[in-house]
């Protein structure tokens, strides 16, 4: 019994409304049968005693003349055997005497005259002593337990003084077949009524119960801080449950955001560690390779090598070349005075990488919306989108597209860069801008790790989204009243001053 009080409320509910009116229609329908029982046997009854009475009144003088054949006549009178069964028409009448001896009966040959009612059988034995223990100046209605038939008894009487008792006796399986059609019918309503209710009952039901299971869901997500978001088309009342999901909607957005907060500002104190210790390697690792490089060019200046020597000296020129690009990447090269950004560094960029473009047969769109001169480090800028622009270009499969959008709107710069192809797998999304994460073969993932760190230098902030068949990557740079100018050097180091400090 506990595990049916435990089951989900999209089973509960339907069950319990289901038995609900199983009961309620079993109940009214035999409430509804059985009244139209006692309604059938209380027209026979009635009925009955219109006939005995009648008959009760014209065979007083009879009896009392002792006209045995004209009180015959009289009890067989209602009979009608030319006539199929009635449901109303008694089998026997017979009158019995104040000592319930037969006085006449419409069935001589089974109710001789003047034969003892007691002995006539066992329902006759049990309607004797009713009879005897009973008051005889009243009608009766008897119906006892194991038997077939219903006897209204009439006293025959007049003024003060009875002669005996008539006797209507009725087979219960006349008005049985009239019964069962009633009961058929309601019945058959019943049913009708089921088959109507329980399946709306079922669809309301699992109806009223789906916005619980998933408001219980979401709730038990909650602990995990991501709670799943409730569509308001689940339930759209304005009720109790109706402001309950209302609640948890704000509360689940509220977690989200929180979460999100989160999440982003433990991956800018991740990147800006990162870039801390990238900074002080680049730093460390930059003059040794310095060194190197100059032994290696002195070497070269001092004569003619050998073509051995010659090779050696090239191979490790290229080697410490290819390091000192590597350590180069980690560092954010600024200017001291940083020129403003226009709408021609968008057409420089446009023409830079056309040709990477064109290679690989790809669409590039460029919709530019913006004043003629804005005051962001157009240098920087111009790094951060040719760095996405490469990376687009790079990962969009032949004949894709590329499109670069920017809008200039409530004192930012919005700038999105998208291209068509298959998006990185999410274990490589969560960790797209950090550096030596890269979403494709051969890449070292340091140039959307600077990318990331030059935004977050200019107090804007870059995020990455898949939709609709495409990568996106959005930027939202803040614009100032003058033009800011970069004097540090080193990633996660670098910092804004305007030309004309207060």
């Amino acid at each position: 019994m506990r595990q049916f009080f435990d089951l989900s409320f999209r089973h509960k509910i339907p069950l319990w409304g289901g038995a609900l009116i199983v009961v309620s229609a079993v109940a009214v329908s035999g409430g509804l049968i059985f009244r139209a029982y006692e309604h059938l046997k209380q027209d026979l009854v009635i009925s009955s005693e219109s006939l005995g009475y009648t008959l009760a009144n014209t065979l007083f003088p009879v009896l009392l003349h002792d006209d045995a054949w004209r009180a015959f006549e009289l009890v067989r009178a209602p009979f009608h055997e030319d006539r199929p069964e009635q449901p109303l028409e008694p089998k026997a009448i017979f009158v019995v005497d104040r000592d319930l001896k037969v006085l006449v009966s419409s069935m001589p040959r089974s109710m001789p005259l003047l034969a003892e009612l007691g002995s006539l059988g066992a329902d006759y034995s049990q309607l004797a002593h009713a009879l005897a223990a009973a008051n005889s100046d009243v009608a009766g209605v008897y119906e006892f337990p194991g038997s077939d038939h219903l006897y209204v008894t009439i006293p025959v009487a007049e003024k003060d003084e009875r002669l005996g008792t008539l006797v209507v006796t009725h087979s219960k399986h006349v008005f049985l077949p009239r019964f069962y059609g009633f009961a058929l019918g309601g019945a058959g309503m019943g049913a009708l009524v089921l088959a109507i209710l329980l399946p709306l009952n079922w669809y309301w039901g699992r109806r009223m119960a789906e916005p619980l299971v998933q408001l219980a869901h979401g709730m038990s997500e909650i602990v995990h801080g991501a709670p799943a978001d409730l569509s308001p088309d689940l339930y759209s009342f304005s009720d109790e449950l109706g402001q309950l999901f209302a609640a948890y909607r704000a509360a689940a957005a509220e977690i989200r955001q929180k979460s999100a907060l989160e999440r982003e500002v433990m991956q800018s104190e991740r990147l800006a560690a990162v870039g801390r210790l990238a900074a002080g390697i680049a730093h460390e690792v930059n003059n040794p390779l310095g060194g190197m490089l100059m032994a290696l060019d002195t070497l070269k200046q001092r004569g003619p090598l050998d073509p051995a020597t010659a090779r050696t000296v090239a191979l490790l020129e290229r080697g410490l070349q290819q390091i000192t690009e590597t350590v180069g990447a980690l560092l954010v090269q600024a200017r001291v005075q940083a020129r403003a950004l226009n709408r021609q560094d968008f057409e420089d960029i446009h023409t830079l990488i056309e040709p990477q473009a064109t290679r690989k047969a790809l669409q590039v769109a460029f919709d530019i919306d913006i004043a003629e001169s804005l005051p962001l480090p157009a240098g920087f800028v111009r790094q951060v989108l040719i760095n996405l622009l490469l990376n687009a270009i790079e990962a969009t499969p032949p004949g894709g597209r590329v499109r670069v959008d920017a809008r200039e709107s409530d004192g930012q710069l919005a700038l999105l860069v998208a291209n068509t192809g298959e998006p990185p797998p999410p274990e490589i999304l969560a960790h797209l801008f950090e550096p030596f994460v890269s979403g494709r073969e051969g890449g070292h993932g340091l140039g959307l790790w600077v990318s990331y760190q030059t935004v977050s230098q200019l107090g804007g902030r870059i995020a990455v989204e898949c939709r609709d068949g495409e990568v996106r990557f959005l930027i939202h740079l803040p614009l100032r009243s003058e033009a800011p100018a970069l004097t540090k050097v080193g990633a996660g180091a670098t910092a804004l001053e305007t030309e004309n400090p207060t």
